[in-house]
């Protein structure tokens, strides 16, 4: 996949991206919203091998690059019946809250339905108001929140809302 928009340019991760992806991974601030506020502790190699077996038909892992600069990171999934379950950190903290994240994921959003997909699903974090909002103007529907569903890697209880979005629902932002 490369889709680009003006300044936007989301592409597959590549193993020379690894090293980046680890040190976003690790990264506990970056990774708290995902319940690892300790990081992943995972190293540039594992990650290579992750991506080694990314396909379009599967699974794809992504890079967000904004002015020539890596900013963060995205990724898809084929669940199966023409739905693709998708992930998205903007994981340098210069560019969030830009109005960034409504732009990139409405490339994304629009790739994935002209592929094919008559779905889009998501979770978020409940208490991840910004992501919620940006869902939302999206054209994204909750579906459900699961209160105290799972533990984070502190052991603190956690909730998750569940997203979806179908094609006719989609509000493109580029």
């Amino acid at each position: 996949m490369n889709i680009k928009n003006k300044d936007i340019t989301i592409r597959n991760a590549e193993k020379t991206d690894c090293e980046q992806l680890a040190i976003w991974w690790n990264d506990g601030k970056v990774m708290a919203h995902a319940g690892f506020p300790n990081g992943l502790g995972t190293t540039a190699d594992e990650i290579r091998d992750q991506i080694s077996s990314d396909m379009d038909e599967t699974k794809r892992r992504l890079i967000i690059d904004y002015k020539g600069s890596s900013i963060g990171e995205m990724s898809y999934y084929n669940m199966g019946e023409n739905i693709a379950e998708i992930g998205i950190k903007i994981c340098d903290s210069l560019y969030q809250e830009k109005g960034l994240g409504k732009k990139i994921l409405s490339m994304l959003i629009g790739e994935l339905f002209a592929r094919g997909y008559k779905k889009i699903i998501l979770d978020t974090n409940l208490n991840n108001k910004r992501a919620q909002h940006v869902y939302e103007t999206l054209g994204f529907s909750k579906v459900r929140e699961n209160i105290d569903s799972w533990t984070n890697q502190v052991g603190e209880i956690q909730s998750s809302v569940d997203y979806e979005l179908i094609p006719e629902n989609f509000v493109d932002f580029t």
